[in-house]
């Protein structure tokens, strides 16, 4: 189903009349459209899916048509090239795909309730009404649209609604803007509103599901991202509102339709006297981003797919810049760190893995590009490093001159580095086209030979890697001034070491701030000298430090062993980013042990030394005015001793429940997936189990539905394991949009892992069926793979998979997973016996 021929090419539509019908009862769509347009040859045709044409017109005359399924595509043969205008018939059905337009839905004190919304990207437009559905191909649009309406709803789109007449209400028409960015959704629903300094009308919209207050952070954050925006870009928003809305059901994390950005529930509204700072930084930065993406996106487009990143990891960077600025104190930035770089990093480091610019033609493949840890982690990674060399002011200067060319039109990667190239007068395309083009990342090995101070580059793997002379123009950022900026160069001698040292007063260390995308491998005589001085580094430094030497121990370069004695040193840091580092690679080790061995008991025993100090210091419950790493630090000393089966911890959370149980939404959010959790494994009960559950139900907070969703996936009891997996397929229950972290939640459970392993095995098509048409729908193989570390689990994963191989859109995620799951099983068997032995004398 390759799309040799691009639609746009035969066909260039200028202006869209859209009405539609709308009827939830029936969950029937009738709609007309009107596409005036350029023909460039006789034959034409415009995308189509699941659409039930009815009649074509030109100039009120029927013309002939034909629907082809297997190229998602009506086509049209006119009698002239040139300007035409099309008017289409059709109907469709209103399905529960959460893809086109589709209906959500809630409960609102027991009563069964739902509202419409539409999701479009990445070629779902052409599900809702007939259009060329390339984001190349811009035009205007107006919309009218009649619904089943009854007193107290709302309706809103990308535009100000301008009249209504005879129940039809009808929007403004829009700026030129892409098919995928058109947004509308109905139904009963509360607002906020605010306004910004230039005039922009800010808006927050959610079901009544949800107490008026919890729209008022995500007010807050809107309202001042996009102040911040304008003067960052030095470029007004361009459209007179920016609503912000709330979806019950919703595939994505939120979708960046201009002027209408929807959400998942629990990446906007939040309980504002009870949630976890860190959930607060996840909601600041998700709507950043999207806010972000209303100028690198929307007013300007990248031309094809393919070019996808430009969107999305500018928007990725952009999200941290305009957090940092709203919320200083936060020190987001640390967060790019555990999270953006962390998965950036361990994903690009697997041979076969997509580069951040793909190739990419077939429909049903365009989705398979979001992989979160290349096109917006390593990718934002890729536009930290060029914001480092650049600086601010040419940074600016560069996108500001870049809107002004291209706004309201596309442009791809090269016009990006052209601008910020002439802006910076640094040729920036010839440095980021290295990271850009080739998938992978070096590492730099840096060694003393015959008394000199040398650097090399590799590519490096995690696994089994096919070398082919990769090279990279690598940022290097060292402490010392001799070292040049860019490594442009397989090897480089630096001079003599000894001289070297003596001169700067300190140890040598590359990639400072761990902005760019390398990791470092130093010698032993380099690495004492940093470890001997690890106190004197920054938190971000020894973080890199753990964060390096955990992934030479996944690639096969150092012995995972080495690094067990070295954990210590870095468990008293009051610092979230160390904490966060070092739980990491502790969490690691447990691939290493086998369930209820005298090896996890030791492991155990270790994350206990590990965490005890810190959790007799944080406690389980904040103090006034504690530091943001200390509300941040607690979360991983917890869960650390809870892992550590610490019986005074288990005794704590079981204190804390007890005093809570008639109102356990009210715990604290940042330790209250920790109490429910223990309750369940330590003192579950089927009582207990279905008052949870129920709980989960009725609740319309996302955060705490999270938590219930991680604690009764940790049930030990199989009989509960079952009632759990039969609940999968309730969707009164579990949403579909949620359906993954409750799979995963109980595939990582011991006790739980064949059952939810032999549920993805039987009921895939079903799956497939529910969720299939979504990109989210390939990250069940990913969990699948994250979790599995057996030749057993691997041999079973390639059996069931390995058939599948020729899915579109599943290819290259499967086969990427094989590799990952290979690589853990051959690491396991050539370094268990010696991570055990290296727990063992640590715990000594």
């Amino acid at each position: 189903m390759t799309e040799l021929t691009r639609f746009y090419q035969l066909f260039q539509p200028t202006h869209y009349n859209i009405y539609l019908d709308i009827q939830r009862a029936t969950k029937k769509i009738s709609g007309e459209t009107t596409i005036t347009g350029i023909a460039k040859q006789t034959a034409i045709a415009i995308h189509q899916k699941g659409l039930a044409i009815t009649t074509v017109q030109i100039a009120g005359q029927d013309v002939a048509f034909t629907v082809d399924d297997a190229a998602e595509a009506v086509r049209i043969d006119l009698a002239q090239a040139g300007e035409v205008t099309l008017k289409i018939s059709y109907t469709a059905a209103l399905t529960d795909s959460m893809m086109g337009i589709y209906p959500s839905y809630y409960e609102v004190a027991g009563v069964k309730k739902q509202i419409i919304g539409t999701q479009f990207e990445t070629t779902a437009a052409r599900q809702a009404f007939p259009c060329v559905d390339e984001p190349e191909a811009k035009a205007t649009f107006d919309l009218a649209i009649k619904f089943d309406e009854h007193a107290g709803e709302t309706i809103i789109s990308n535009m100000p609604e301008v009249r209504t007449e005879k129940g039809v209400h009808y929007f403004d028409t829009t700026v030129r803007m892409s098919t995928y960015l058109i947004a509308f959704a109905f139904g009963e629903l509360q607002r906020k509103l605010t306004t910004t300094k230039s005039g922009v009308q800010v808006g927050v919209f959610a079901t009544k599901a949800h107490q008026t207050n919890e729209l008022d952070f995500a007010l807050d954050i809107a309202k001042r991202a996009i102040e911040f925006y304008e003067d960052f870009y030095q470029t007004p928003y361009p459209l007179p509102h920016s609503w912000q809305l709330a979806l019950p059901d919703f595939s994505a994390g939120a979708m960046e339709n201009w002027g209408l950005v929807t959400y998942r529930e629990a990446y906007l509204v939040l309980d504002p006297d009870n949630t976890a700072l860190e959930m607060k930084q996840r909601v600041a930065t998700v709507i950043a981003h999207e806010l972000a993406h209303q100028w690198f996106g929307d007013l300007v487009t990248m031309k094809w797919w393919d070019d996808l990143w430009l969107n999305e990891s500018f928007a990725n960077m952009m999200e941290y810049v305009a957090v940092d600025a709203l919320e200083p104190e936060w020190h987001i930035w640390e967060t790019f760190q555990t999270s953006e770089a962390a998965a950036a990093l361990q994903r690009d480091a697997t041979d076969g893995v997509q580069s951040v610019h793909v190739q990419v033609e077939n429909p049903a493949e365009i989705d398979a590009l979001f992989d979160s840890a290349i096109v917006y982690a390593k990718g934002a990674r890729m536009l930290v490093m060029v914001r480092a060399m650049l600086g601010d002011d040419a940074l600016r200067a560069g996108l500001k001159a870049y809107f002004a060319a291209h706004q309201y039109g596309n442009a791809t990667g090269a016009d990006l580095w052209q601008a910020l190239g002439t802006a910076s007068a640094i040729d920036v395309g010839v440095i980021m086209n290295s990271w850009l083009e080739q998938p992978g990342y070096p590492v730099v090995a840096v060694a003393v030979v015959d008394g000199q101070l040398t650097l090399r580059q590799q590519q490096f793997f995690i696994g089994a890697g096919h070398e082919v002379d990769r090279q990279w123009q690598i940022p290097l950022h060292s402490n010392y001034a001799t070292v040049p900026a860019i490594l442009a160069r397989t090897s480089l001698t630096l001079g003599d070491y000894a001289e070297l040292r003596q001169a700067n007063g300190q140890p040598f260390r590359l990639n400072v701030g761990n902005n760019s995308h390398f990791i470092v491998k130093y010698d032993h005589t380099l690495l004492q000298d940093i470890l001997a001085n690890i106190t004197s580094l920054s938190a971000i430094d020894q973080l890199q430090i753990l964060q390096d030497l955990r992934l030479l121990a996944e690639g096969h370069q150092i012995a995972y062993a080495e690094i067990v004695p070295l954990l210590a040193r870095f468990a008293t840091s009051h610092s979230t980013v160390v904490n966060a580092a070092l739980y990491q690679v502790a969490g690691n080790l447990k691939k290493f042990v086998t369930p209820h061995s005298p090896a996890e008991q030791n492991l155990q025993t270790l994350f206990d030394q590990l965490s005890r100090a810190q959790v007799a210091r944080l406690g389980w419950t904040a103090v006034p005015n504690e530091s943001n790493d200390d509300q941040l630090t607690r979360p991983y000393v917890l869960s650390a001793a809870l892992y550590a089966k610490n019986a005074q911890a288990v005794a704590a959370a079981h204190d804390l429940f007890t005093a809570n149980k008639t109102k356990l939404a009210a715990l604290p959010a940042d330790v209250r997936v920790f109490v429910l959790r223990n309750e369940v494994k330590h003192f579950g009960s089927t009582t207990l189990f279905e008052r949870l559950l129920a709980a989960y139900r009725q609740s319309a907070d996302a955060s705490y539905k999270a938590d219930l969703c991680a604690a009764l996936t940790s049930t030990p009891d199989p009989a509960l394991i079952k009632l759990l997996l039969a609940k999968f397929a309730d969707a009164d229950t579990i949403k579909p949009q949620d359906l993954r972290a409750w799979y995963r939640g109980v595939l990582a459970n011991d006790a739980g892992q064949q059952a939810a392993w032999d549920w993805l095995r039987n009921d895939w098509q079903w799956l497939e069926d529910t969720v299939g048409g979504d990109m989210e729908f390939s990250t069940y193989i990913t969990v699948t793979a994250g979790i599995f570390h057996t030749p057993t689990r691997l041999a079973e994963f390639k059996t069931f998979f390995e058939p599948k191989l020729a899915t579109p859109g599943l290819t290259r995620e499967i086969t990427m997973d094989i590799k990952i799951i290979t690589s853990r099983v051959a690491l396991i068997a050539a370094e268990q016996e010696a991570v055990n032995a290296a727990v063992a004398a640590v715990i000594a």
